[in-house]
Order: C-alpha cells, then sequence, then structure tokens
C-alpha cells in the first residue's frame, strides 16, 4: 500500500470493534473503557463485585450512548474467566480488543511484608492477565486478527522502596507480554503493554495529597507533573486499533519522561 492509497483518517478508527476491559468498575479501567465506547466500539466491562460494575456500566452507557455490558467475575478464577469471556463474547458477538487492567497494589517493608499480600499480587496482577488472554486467543486465533493491551507501569522498569512484590509482578506482566506477542503474533494478533507513569486517581488520592511526594514527582518526571487518565487515552487508542498492526510485543510508557532520565 502506498502512502497516496492509505486512508490516513482511519487509522485509529475503532468503531463496530468489541473490546473487554477488567478491573473497569472505577480508576483507570473505567476511564479506558469509556474512551472505547466514545470511540465506537460495543464494551464488556469486568470486575469481581456486581453493583459497582453494574453502577459503572450506566455511567459508561449514559454518557457514549454505546452499547455496554457487565460480567462479574474473579479473574484470578480461571473457571470464573472461562465462563465470563464466553458470556461477554455471546454478548457481543465476538471480540477484537482485550485490556487487561485488573490489578492491586499494596505497600510493606520487605522483612514485614505478609505471605498472603504476596500471592494476592501475583494471582490479580499476573494470573488474571494470563487467564483473560488465554481464553480471549481461543476466540482471536480463528479469525486471525485480535489486539491485548496490559497495563503494565513504569514498576515494569523500576523499583522503589517498599513495593518489591509489586514491582516483581509488573516486571512479569511486561514478559508475559512479550511472551504472548511471541505466541499470538503468528496469527495476526498484536499484544502490547500500556504502562502508566504516576496518575491521578482515587487510588493515589492519599499521595496526591503528599505534599512531599508530589513535589518528588514534579523534580522526578520531566513533564514536572502527576499523570491525568486521560493521557492513557490516545496510547490505547493507537494500541487497540490498525494504526499498530505492525507493533508488537512493545510496552508503551506513558509517564511524563520519568523512565527515560535519572
Amino acid at each position: 500500500m502506498t502512502a497516496s492509497t492509505l486512508d490516513v483518517r482511519s487509522l485509529f478508527d475503532v468503531a463496530g470493534r468489541r473490546a473487554l476491559v477488567t478491573g473497569a468498575s472505577r480508576g483507570i479501567g473505567l476511564r479506558l473503557a469509556e474512551s472505547l465506547a466514545a470511540a465506537g466500539c460495543e464494551v464488556t466491562i469486568v470486575a469481581r463485585s456486581p453493583q459497582p460494575l453494574e453502577r459503572a456500566r450506566v455511567q459508561v452507557m449514559a454518557g457514549t450512548g454505546a452499547r455496554v455490558h457487565a460480567v462479574a467475575f474473579d479473574a484470578t478464577q480461571s473457571d470464573q474467566v472461562a465462563a465470563g469471556v464466553t458470556s461477554a463474547v455471546e454478548a457481543m458477538g465476538g471480540l477484537d480488543i482485550v485490556v487487561n487492567n485488573a490489578g492491586v497494589q499494596f505497600r510493606a517493608a520487605v522483612t514485614e511484608f505478609p505471605d498472603d499480600q504476596w500471592h494476592r499480587l501475583l494471582e490479580t496482577n499476573v494470573s488474571t492477565a494470563f487467564f483473560v488472554s488465554r481464553e480471549a486467543a481461543k476466540v482471536m486465533i480463528p479469525q486471525a486478527a485480535g489486539k491485548i493491551v496490559n497495563i503494565c507501569s513504569v514498576q515494569s522498569e523500576l523499583a522503589r522502596p517498599a513495593i518489591a512484590p509489586y514491582s516483581a509482578t509488573k516486571g512479569a506482566l511486561k514478559m508475559l507480554t512479550r511472551g504472548l506477542c511471541a505466541d499470538l503474533g503468528p496469527y495476526g494478533i498484536q499484544v502490547n503493554g500500556l504502562a502508566p507513569g504516576y496518575v491521578d486517581t482515587e487510588l493515589t488520592a492519599a499521595l496526591v495529597a503528599d505534599d512531599e511526594f508530589s513535589a518528588w514527582i514534579a523534580r522526578r518526571t520531566p513533564a514536572g507533573r502527576w499523570g491525568q487518565v486521560d493521557d492513557l487515552v490516545g496510547t490505547l487508542l493507537f494500541l487497540s486499533s490498525r494504526a499498530s498492526d505492525f507493533v508488537n510485543g512493545q510496552i508503551v510508557y506513558v509517564d511524563g519522561g520519568m523512565t527515560s532520565v535519572l
């Protein structure tokens, strides 16, 4: 295809695609689901608790006019994932885009880090992405197309005190992204990571309110500020659209430059 025949304006068009977003009842996941819906996708949002998930569904539907479905399941349980993805595919008539956003954080000194929290982080931050991607691949391989976007983190590259297990899980998610690229790329499926920096959400509200920490963010980030959830939307649309058809196994850091400087 030559430059003269390429329809540049259509590259980022995701209208009519079917998308599934995990961890979508609040925060980054909810905003990413809203963005895909606003761009013309039919969306299924996923979270563990039915009531917050239904409130999120109504919010996204009311704000975008899109068809929005809610399927509640525990994505750390492979049997629930298999049933839940099947329900989403049946509701939408297919599956084109998956956003693996489910994740948790827990901070503690390494010598005092509880076993149960270590396992919770591994299961939520890594196993969920594998289970959901595995089920999505069963749908995407026969159609020889699909987009999987894993929500990584600057902690996929960088570490800070008191979050060694979290950093380990986000590093594992980076390598899972690359491994899935190797397995699924030959079938026309692109698997990439979107890695936010420090983003102002309800989950980081305490850190945002901490003047000392926010001053550190401003010094440490070339952009000089906290990220906003809307800063992630453009990259999500790129990784979900035809514009990224030859981009695979990559981690795109949306971090104001944090991972580029000392």
